[in-house]
């Protein structure tokens, strides 16, 4: 039996994804989380054989939470379940210690294969990434802009891109509004921009959103 824990802010998608799973014979829910701090107190008792990890959750990011979880739970295989474009996060979340990624908007059974694949050791990959990766190894590599920016100023920059303020963007994230202040004045400086609205043209023109 594998042993599932669900690790998202949103309980009707823990929801969707735990009637997914149990239509699987061999895989169990055994804990549900709705951010970091929740996951640390379920991991000290329930069995978690892959845990299923959002990206976008407030507080710490999900790329954080990789990295704290290959330091004090190791054994765990971790699939990223999340909204963000597999083109931007896949390889990020693999390169953190993700054994896969999955995208929400895609069909919801590719999870019970998903997490087979994980617990079997191997890397899971949709047939986007996949074609990703073997493009990347036969073209010669061309850096972009955004390819610079920290886990959170990628955040800002998402954010402010789909139309949202700044002082929704430090509660979603749970930091301060002159923290996320700092993060778009980084983002404009590494991307040359002046101001939210070339921000939000670039992520557009860059498929980001």
């Amino acid at each position: 039996m594998i042993h599932v824990v669900i690790c998202d802010d949103h309980a009707i998608l823990r929801r969707g994804i735990r009637d997914t799973l149990t239509e699987a014979p061999d895989i169990t829910v055994t804990a549900e989380a709705s951010g970091y701090s929740e996951l640390r107190e379920v991991l000290r008792t329930a069995t978690c054989d892959v845990l299923l990890l959002d990206l976008n959750m407030p507080g710490r990011s999900g790329l954080e939470v990789l990295a704290s979880l290959r330091e004090t739970h190791s054994t765990i295989k971790v699939l990223v379940v999340s909204m963000y474009p597999e083109d931007q996060y896949a390889l990020r979340c693999l390169k953190a210690g993700a054994q896969g990624y999955a995208n929400k908007a895609g069909d919801p059974v590719v999870l019970i294969d998903a997490v087979r694949v994980v617990m079997q050791g191997r890397k899971y990959l949709t047939a986007e990434v996949a074609q990703m990766l073997a493009e990347s190894l036969s073209q010669p590599m061309v850096e972009v802009p955004h390819e610079s920016l920290s886990e959170r100023e990628l955040q800002t920059l998402l954010k402010i891109a789909s139309g949202k303020r700044l002082t929704d963007i430090a509660e979603e994230l749970m930091l301060s509004p002159k923290t996320v202040s700092v993060y778009r004045a980084r983002v404009l400086e590494k991307l040359q921009l002046s101001n939210n609205a070339e921000l939000t043209v670039y992520a557009i023109r860059n498929q980001l959103v």
